[in-house]
């Protein structure tokens, strides 16, 4: 089987930090900790709920790291030949859906508190819930950047924000406990955080799981690209399509290309970089591969059902 396969590296996506995710580490293992054992001496179910979805945190946070070093193992091999390039998808994936786990797990936990209120000490409550506010302000902050264009650390973001979130609840319940003995408040704020929670965590969780199943990017559609190769003289159609990103910034498109005469091979490979040019212009892809033919009896539908 002919074919031309190119891939181009022209895009520019920043160098994501392990540093800043490192740090995001240590200081959620630290309020983790702390808010667990004051939790516990003040007897604050709601504080000890913190400190769970700050564990989760730290557990998602360690994973995004190291999907985040796999990903930047530019060496790929015999075995692994796209490298580590789907490290961070997976990683993505993974955390989104134990994000929306946790949303209904602490829906779940402030349905109960409304039945079973908890006598708890506030002032602890308002002191370790105002550090998790800062720890996880600082962490959100941290990576903001890299959450905009990235789907692992848009994870990360979202882990630490949605905890940062939690942290703002148990705080107003401490206060509205210590001042006015209104427990049911935090029940409802809970409540609204998980419903957030299990919204933003839900695109990520479609969005990667449609990277992993090499379905077509949304923005691009096979109709506006054949058009767009078909301006190119001699070309008569294209067929055999398949077009999937690999990760966030690499996107891969493959086809047949019938041509009206019987090119020659360096005159196929002039077409291929014209073709190619156009692709990463227009449409930002940046892989192709291409087979050649010229009156070749096959299936001529853009989409053939191997």
């Amino acid at each position: 089987m002919g074919g031309h396969h190119s891939h181009t590296n022209h895009h520019h996506h920043p160098v994501l930090s392990g540093k800043k995710l490192l740090l995001s580490i240590v200081l959620n293992s630290v309020i983790t900790i702390s808010q667990l054992v004051f939790g516990f001496i003040s007897g604050s179910l709601a504080l000890i709920s913190d400190a769970v979805h700050n564990f989760s945190d730290v557990i998602a946070l360690i994973l995004s790291y190291v999907a985040n070093r796999l990903s930047l193992r530019k060496k790929q091999t015999t075995k692994q030949t796209f490298g580590y390039k789907r490290a961070e998808i997976i990683a993505a994936f993974i955390n989104a859906v134990t994000l929306i786990v946790i949303g209904v797990w602490l829906a779940i936990e402030a349905v109960q508190r409304f039945s079973e209120p908890q006598i708890i000490n506030g002032t602890i409550v308002i002191w370790m819930a105002f550090l998790g506010i800062l720890v996880n302000g600082f962490s959100v902050l941290l990576l903001k950047g890299d959450a905009d264009h990235n789907l692992n650390m848009k994870a990360a973001y979202l882990h630490l924000l949605t905890d940062m979130l939690t942290s703002v609840v148990v705080l107003i319940g401490g206060m509205l406990i210590t001042f006015y003995k209104v427990y049911w408040v935090d029940a409802v704020l809970t409540i609204l955080i998980a419903i957030y929670l299990v919204y933003m965590s839900w695109s990520i969780v479609v969005d990667s799981l449609k990277i992993l199943m090499l379905f077509a990017p949304d923005h691009l559609v096979i109709a506006a690209i054949e058009k767009e190769i078909l301006t190119i003289k001699s070309v008569k159609n294209i067929h055999h399509v398949h077009l999937w990103q690999l990760n966030d910034h690499d996107c891969h498109f493959e086809a047949h290309i019938e041509f009206n005469e019987d090119i020659r091979l360096s005159d196929f490979d002039l077409y291929c970089v014209r073709i190619e040019r156009l692709l990463k212009d227009k449409f930002g892809i940046n892989h192709t591969n291409f087979q050649p033919e010229f009156k070749r009896d096959d299936d001529k539908k853009y989409i053939v059902q191997d």
